[in-house]
């Protein structure tokens, strides 16, 4: 991306770094499903993604940081980003192929009872699965409905423009408009642990996804009348919470119907069909702010869809021959 000389280069390798990076989340949510049984899933799955907005916690200020080198050594501070954001990605890549165990069985950091159990466990759960195909798990209902679902808790709207929001309201310098942007993701971090730790030991999952998704909804409708900076970061911080609440238990739900080849290409289609936010969220945020001129028509935008999100969880969870997988 450091090389990007014109909107089709930027294009074309922003297109090539989606393909490469697109089946990371499906992937991993996966092959947590191999590792933690259903009652431990939430939490798994919400640990792994806190990595998401403690990144943005970290790559705020030093993004800001490495947009101050602009001109160092000839290059202008976006490409010194891209350079030194990418390098650890690409090395750390290498790492996790050699050293990261694909299985419980073949993990020689457990005791030979510790593998048996978990081997065993996975097992059993496995076989109270559905049995279907890929092909069945691609047209099954379900699996679209959380598709939909997964869309109202996308993360890139707010993600993409959450600097600029900040810019807008506080007019700070760039380093500390990425130390003020750190605030909502060290929040949301903290809040996803806490609810996928509570959903795991309730056991439920669409009323934490709902209450999640309400809570989103209620930040990005505050911050939108909210014009005192510190007040705004509050709001915007309950938003991220939101959004971010929603993932451990969301991502616990297909592997609690869905074994095997059948829940890899599920779990693909829901991240494929949730990720449509990350190309939707930002442009009509765009749009709205080239109309308007502010941001407020689209935090009232993205306020919208996660309510939208939290009814679609209420009709799910009332919908017949839901419940026995969803209380796994």
């Amino acid at each position: 991306m450091m090389f990007v000389r014109g909107p089709l280069s930027l294009y074309g390798l922003r297109f090539l770094l989606g393909a490469a990076e697109a089946g990371f989340a499906p992937g991993i949510v996966y092959y947590l499903s191999g590792w933690f049984p259903a009652a431990e899933r939430a939490r798994a799955v919400a640990r792994f993604m806190a990595a998401v907005p403690l990144a943005g916690a970290v790559g705020g200020p030093l993004s800001g940081a490495l947009l101050s080198l602009n001109g160092h050594l000839g290059l202008a501070g976006w490409q010194w980003l891209f350079l030194l954001e990418g390098v650890p990605a690409v090395v750390l890549g290498f790492v996790v192929l050699v050293y990261l165990t694909e299985r419980p069985e073949e993990a020689t950091w457990l005791t030979p009872t510790e593998r048996a159990w978990l081997t065993t466990h996975l097992s059993r759960e496995r076989e109270q699965c559905e049995r279907m195909s890929v092909l069945q798990a691609l047209s099954n209902g379900t699996v679209w409905r959380l598709g939909l679902l997964g869309f109202a808790f996308g993360f890139s709207g707010l993600g993409l423009w959450l600097p600029q929001i900040v810019r807008g309201l506080s007019g700070l310098s760039d380093f500390m408009v990425g130390l003020v942007s750190a605030v909502p993701y060290l929040v949301a971090g903290a809040a996803m642990v806490l609810v996928g730790a509570h959903s795991d030991r309730s056991g439920e999952r669409l009323l934490h996804i709902a209450a999640s998704a309400t809570a989103a909804a209620c930040g990005f409708l505050a911050s939108a009348y909210l014009h005192s900076p510190v007040l705004a970061v509050l709001a915007l911080s309950l938003a991220a919470a939101g959004l971010s609440s929603a993932q451990g238990p969301f991502w616990a739900l297909p592997s609690a119907f869905l074994s095997g080849p059948a829940a890899a290409g599920g779990i693909a289609l829901i991240n494929s069909v949730a990720n449509l936010s990350g190309f939707v969220d930002p442009y009509l945020i765009g749009v709205l702010k080239g109309a308007t001129g502010n941001f407020d028509s689209g935090l009232l935008l993205l306020a919208l869809v996660p309510l939208a999100g939290a009814s679609l969880a209420l009709r799910l969870r009332r919908a017949p021959g839901s419940r026995p997988w969803l209380e796994r």
